[in-house]
Formats: structure tokens, C-alpha cells, sequence
């Protein structure tokens, strides 16, 4: 027979068994299940075949029907299982027809039998935890709090440990999709805590443990109020914390020792106030729990979140990032994971180098000079995605070296990749990362900054600054600040003019006040010498004069309008008639004079003093009342001197 007929004869006896389903017979159509259940199994073309036919809508109804006997309805709902086993398009499907509300109906059910409650929670899981999958209707059904409630008793002790794992499971992929933090506290009032401790402390089951723990990390991740409550537990009249510091004990496998850990190192991050970065479960446990699973005896999988937990774990905290540095082996068990060819592991590895060397010079120079450390680091600038942007938050951390700035940096020209990636028009969390990493690169002392102007980063920074991001507003009016500070007056005259004082006037006005901040700061860095002033108040003076009266209008801060006093003064020193000329200004200087806040009265005093030494029109200064409010500052403090007036 040819290979045409065989598949033609093939498909029509599939298309048979299809057709038995709509059988009244309950028993002919129970024979049509056996047989599509056996065919469907491992081949994703047969469950692609049986989804196109449509049948899945009459499926569900079946299962549903409490008229089918249950060995019919059992072996429907083993169809789905296998059927949620495969590709992302038939769990898109399944999910189209609502398949996870109905088995969550199912499995809720009082009068349900234990086995189609274990098969419909065996599905649900599947469904779940299947990667890149829209489950909208499970998130919108389980957002009710009483639901999920009822879903954790159905995994009560005395139930089957399959049930028991499948709703931990469940749980865990409600907890770490969506919006993370509601889900969090939803399962929290719904009685996840003291469920998932339950699992935890199942020492002979691990397929309840794992998911236990991985759940009750996931809740606690960036939420305080949760871990504030898993802090606040006993198990049995043992403190929650002390039982997962027993689990991280090289007695436990891998995956215990490295979600236990995980859990004390997100308790820890979340800023609950029961764990410090100096208590010993994070110091003599976790820490070095996670160290030690970065060695390559284990599973590369286990290696790589042991690292990314670390460099979590370490993030914020110079002591923390020092100790894991000097534990033995971490930095060369980090440069093996970097060389994987898996991009988690590489993105792992980068995000912990960038995590250690964040504050330590020492820590920068030991992994700088490990050989082709820094060639791997470019290499995976040309990798996935988030391999990338782990690979320019490396280099962002290295770029607060000094010392590597005028070596390493420059010997291998960083700024060049980096460029390339912002002509790339990468994502903005990559170009936010970037952006910083330039700013660092544009410093005084940086060899890399004359290659910046010439590549054009004066023209690209200031497109920059128009963008919704406000990382991103900030990062580049920061870098522009930096390329400002001390430089020649054509670079000056370049920024002030590709810029536009337009954009620094709407910059003035931004939401974000460190923007704000950092404008000012590019405009004192502009006109910070007597030749330069000149220069550039020549063509733009209205303009800069009008941004520094709306920014000592404001309602802005003492911290804002001192900065903006500062520009005053050294526009007092360097274009002095200027200042005196405008009565706007000179009123206010006269204002900030006499304020109880020492911030606005010192800058106000700056500008003045300023004026005072390079100005002979002290009669303007008189006739404002500023002379008038010297001296009774003078007298306040007790002093003969006196101004003329």
C-alpha cells in the first residue's frame, strides 16, 4: 500500500472515532475514546488534527454532562490532559473554549468524584504551567479569594499526594504571573501561607516541598506585607524562617537547598524588618548556600539561578557582594557558567559579576583579571536579548572603576558596541541600562569621551531626552551634564545648541525632579567659566534667564532652587550685568536673603557675593533693598561690618 493511502486510510479512521463521539451509545463512544486517547499520546500532529476537527467544545460538554457515566467522562478529561500536553496552540485553544474554568468548576464540585477531581487538577496544572500561554480565564475565575480558598482544600493532608502537588503547582504559576503582587496577597487571605508551609515541612515528599517552597518565594518576591507574615508564622511552635534555614543544609538535594535559600534571600529583599542583611540565616546560610550551588558538580540549571538568586541577594549591599566574592571558587564557578552555551546560565553569571563588582574596586580588578573575562562580557552583547542587557549591567558596574575607565575600557574600545546597540534601537529596558553605562563613560577623567563626541553622542543623547521614559530622560541629561563638565567651549556651544533651550526649558518642568536636578546641573556645568558665560549668554540669554525665574517661581524644593541660585552666582561672575539688569531675579535673591532655610539663604548669598566683587553698580543692589538686607543679616550675627548704602 502506498504511503498516500496510508495516511489517507489513517485519517479516515480517525476521522471515525471523531465521528463515535456523538454516539448515543455510551459505551461505542468510550470504545472512540480509547482509541483517540492512544493515538493522541506523543504526537502533536494527531492533538493539532483533533483540535481542527472542532471536537474539543463537544468534549467539555461531555465531561460536564452528569447524565455520562464516570469511566466516559474520565477518559474525555484524559483526552484534554494529553491534549494540554502539547503545542502552544492547543493549549491557545483550550484555552479559547474555557477549558480551565470548567475543570476548576469540576474539581470544585462537592458531589465530584476523587478521581475526576485529581484528573481535572492534573490538567489545570499542565495547562499552567505550559511556557509563553495566555491563561485568561483561570486568572479572571481565581482572582476571587473564596475560590482559591476552596482550591486549597481540596489538597487537605488527607487527600492523594498527587492532589496535593498538583494544587501547590497551580498555585505556584497563579502566584508568579499577572500582577504578582495581587495574586500574592489574594493567596494569602485565601490560606496559602500556612498550605505551602504544610508542603514544606512534607520532609518525605519532595514533589511537595519543591513546589511549596518555589510558591512561597514567588510570594514573597518584592512583597513585604507578605513576607512580614511568613516571618511572623510557626509550624508546630517553629519559627517559619528557622525550618527554611535548615532546608538550605547540604543534606537536602539541590533543588530544597536552592528554593530555601531563594525564599530567606526574597524575605530579605522585600525590607522585611525579621531579616537583615547581617542576620546569620542570610550571612552563614543563604549566602553561602547559593555560593556553593554555583559549582559545576551540580545541574547547570540549578547553577544558574543559584547564581541569579546571588546577584539578587547581594544587589544593594557592599558586605554582602564582598563575602560572596572571597567564598571559595565563586568567581571561577562564574566564569564556567559564562562560557555555557545556554543564554539563562550567561545571563545568570553576568547579572552576579555586575551584582559584586557594583561598589569594590578590589572585587572589579580580581574578575577584570580573570583571562577573556571581559572579551566573554562583548561577546554576549551580541546574544539574546536579555543576555544583553545582563551583559551592559556588567559593564555598567565595572564602568565605576577609575582605573578600568582608562585601561580596560579604553584598550578595548567599550564605547563602540555600545553604540552600536543604541543604533540598534534596542528595548528601553536595554537602552535605559546602556544610557547609564555611557553616562559613566562620558566622565572628566574617561579616555572614552572624546570618542563619544566624535561618534555623534551629543545629536543622540539629546533625542534622548524627548523620550516617555523617564529612566531614560534622566540617564541622558545626566550623560549631557557629565560631557558638560569642564569641557572646551565648542563642546559646550555643540550640547547647548543640538539640545535647544526649548527642550531644557520643558526639561526644567519635568515630573520626575531628578531630571530636573541633573538639567540644572548640565547648565552649571555650561556656564562655569567667565569666557564660555559670554559665549553662550550672548545668543541665548533670554531664554536661560526666563528657565531660571520659572525654576525660583516653582514649588519646587529648597535642594532644586539652590542648585538654580548656584547657576545665578556664576552667572553673576561671568555676565554680572546681566543679572543686574533683571529686577526679577534681584527681588528674588533679596527674598531668599532673609528665609529661614539655610540652603536658599546660602545660595542667595553666593549669588550676591558675586556680584558684589565683579560689579561697581552697587546702587542697583541698594535699590532693590539687597544692601538693606546684608545688614540685617550682619546685625543678626552680632558684626560691626556694614555695607554702605
Amino acid at each position: 500500500m502506498s504511503m498516500e493511502m496510508c495516511c489517507f486510510s489513517e485519517a479516515e479512521s480517525f476521522r471515525s472515532y471523531i465521528d463515535n463521539l456523538y454516539s448515543n451509545d455510551d459505551n461505542e463512544c468510550f470504545e472512540a475514546t480509547n482509541k483517540i486517547k492512544n493515538l493522541i499520546i506523543g504526537s502533536n500532529k494527531q492533538k493539532k488534527y483533533i483540535i481542527e476537527q472542532n471536537v474539543v467544545p463537544h468534549i467539555l460538554k461531555m465531561i460536564q454532562d452528569e447524565r455520562k457515566p464516570l469511566f466516559l467522562r474520565l477518559n474525555l478529561l484524559i483526552i484534554i490532559n494529553s491534549l494540554a500536553k502539547g503545542t502552544e496552540v492547543e493549549v491557545r485553544n483550550l484555552d479559547k473554549y474555557g477549558t480551565e474554568e470548567i475543570l476548576l468548576n469540576l474539581a470544585l464540585q462537592p458531589s465530584s468524584d476523587p478521581k475526576m477531581i485529581e484528573i481535572c487538577l492534573s490538567v489545570l496544572k499542565t495547562i499552567m504551567q505550559h511556557p509563553n500561554t495566555v491563561r485568561t480565564s483561570f486568572f479572571q475565575y481565581s482572582e476571587d479569594i473564596n475560590t482559591l480558598s476552596r482550591l486549597i482544600q481540596l489538597a487537605s493532608a488527607d487527600t492523594t499526594i498527587n492532589c496535593q502537588s498538583f494544587v501547590a503547582n497551580i498555585l505556584l504559576s497563579f502566584s508568579s504571573q499577572g500582577n504578582i503582587l495581587s495574586s500574592s496577597l489574594n493567596l494569602t487571605q485565601a490560606g496559602g501561607i500556612p498550605f505551602l508551609i504544610r508542603l514544606i515541612n512534607q520532609t518525605d515528599y519532595e514533589e511537595l516541598q519543591l513546589p511549596g517552597l518555589k510558591c512561597l518565594a514567588s510570594m514573597c518576591f518584592t512583597n513585604r506585607a507578605v513576607s512580614d507574615i511568613v516571618c511572623a508564622t510557626n509550624y508546630f511552635g517553629k519559627p517559619i524562617l528557622d525550618v527554611l534555614t535548615l532546608l538550605v543544609s547540604r543534606s537536602n538535594s539541590p533543588g530544597i537547598q536552592l528554593n530555601a535559600a531563594k525564599c530567606l534571600t526574597y524575605i530579605h529583599r522585600s525590607g522585611s524588618s525579621s531579616l537583615k542583611a547581617e542576620d546569620y540565616k542570610i550571612v552563614y546560610k543563604a549566602l553561602p548556600c547559593l555560593v556553593r550551588l554555583t559549582a559545576a558538580e551540580f545541574d547547570e540549571v540549578i547553577r544558574s539561578e543559584a547564581a541569579e538568586s546571588l546577584a539578587y541577594l547581594a544587589e544593594i549591599d557592599s558586605e554582602l557582594q564582598r563575602l560572596a566574592a572571597i567564598s571559595n571558587h565563586l568567581i571561577s564557578n562564574l566564569a564556567n557558567l559564562l562560557n555555557s552555551n545556554n543564554f539563562s546560565a550567561k545571563e545568570s553569571a553576568l547579572k552576579c559579576f555586575a551584582s559584586l563588582t557594583a561598589n569594590d574596586e578590589t572585587i572589579r580588578k580580581r574578575i577584570i583579571d580573570m583571562r577573556g573575562l571581559i572579551d566573554e562580557v562583548l561577546n554576549a552583547l551580541k546574544e539574546d536579548r536579555t543576555v544583553k542587557v545582563a551583559a551592559v549591567r556588567c559593564l555598567h558596574s565595572l564602568s565605576r572603576s577609575v582605573q578600568l575607565l582608562r585601561t580596560t575600557f579604553q584598550d578595548h574600545k567599550i564605547w563602540k558596541p555600545l553604540m552600536n546597540l543604541i543604533h540598534d534601537k534596542p528595548s528601553s529596558e536595554l537602552m535605559t541600562v546602556v544610557s547609564s553605562t555611557i553616562c559613566n563613560l562620558l566622565l572628566e577623567f574617561s579616555p572614552c569621551k572624546e570618542s563619544l563626541l566624535d561618534s555623534g553622542a551629543i545629536g543622540i543623547l539629546s533625542e534622548l531626552t524627548k523620550s516617555e521614559n523617564s529612566s531614560l530622560r534622566l540617564n541622558a541629561i545626566w550623560a549631557l551634564m557629565n560631557m558638560a563638565f569642564q569641557a572646551e567651549q565648542h563642546v559646550k556651544t555643540e550640547i547647548i545648541n543640538t539640545l535647544g533651550t526649548d527642550r531644557i526649558f520643558q526639561l526644567l518642568g519635568d515630573s520626575d525632579t531628578r531630571v530636573i536636578m541633573k538639567t540644572l546641573g548640565l547648565l552649571r556645568n555650561l556656564l562655569s567659566s567667565t569666557l564660555h558665560i559670554e559665549s553662550i549668554m550672548a545668543s541665548h540669554s533670554p531664554e536661560i534667564l526666563a528657565s531660571i525665574m520659572m525654576v525660583l517661581e516653582s514649588n519646587h524644593s529648597s535642594e532644586i532652587k539652590e542648585q538654580t541660585l548656584c547657576i545665578v552666582g556664576n552667572l553673576a561672575a561671568g555676565a554680572h550685568d546681566l543679572i543686574l539688569n533683571d529686577d526679577k531675579i534681584l527681588f528674588k535673591l533679596k527674598d531668599f536673603l532673609v528665609m529661614n532655610d539655610q540652603k536658599l539663604q546660602s545660595g542667595a548669598l553666593f549669588a550676591v557675593k558675586n556680584l558684589m566683587n565683579r560689579s561697581s553698580r552697587h546702587d542697583k543692589l541698594k535699590e532693590v533693598g539687597i544692601i538693606m538686607k546684608l545688614n540685617e543679616i550682619l546685625e543678626e550675627n552680632n558684626t560691626d561690618i556694614q555695607f554702605d548704602e
